[in-house]
């Protein structure tokens, strides 16, 4: 099986880490990644497992966790190491292969 070619593009690339994110009112991410890239990651509309993220206030608890992904706990007063359903995440090679550029030109 062969891969799409912006798929096998990235991966010849070596793949992108995330360097920050930023929640947007509007239920996107600001994504920057090592390469100095910024790109926006649209999760609108909310759903599955993502709709818990649907207060702003819970969508906005946004991080970058230990294995470079972009996450939420659930329950910002649990351990999401110790309780794994906890936690919800993104890998960034798809933050970045399902991502559009920031300022597209």
């Amino acid at each position: 099986m062969e891969l799409e070619p912006k798929v096998k593009e990235y991966f010849d690339g070596g793949g992108r880490d995330i360097v920050s994110v930023k929640a947007n009112e509007d239920y996107t991410l600001l994504l920057t990644f090592d390469n100095g890239e910024k790109r926006i990651y649209d999760l609108k509309p909310l759903e599955g497992v993502f709709k818990c993220l649907e207060p702003m206030s819970v969508f906005k608890r946004v991080y970058i966790d230990d294995c470079g992904c972009v996450a939420w706990d659930k329950d910002p007063n649990v351990d999401s190491e110790k309780v794994w359903d906890n936690k919800i995440d993104l890998c960034p090679d798809s933050c970045y292969l399902d991502s559009v550029p920031a300022d597209p030109q």
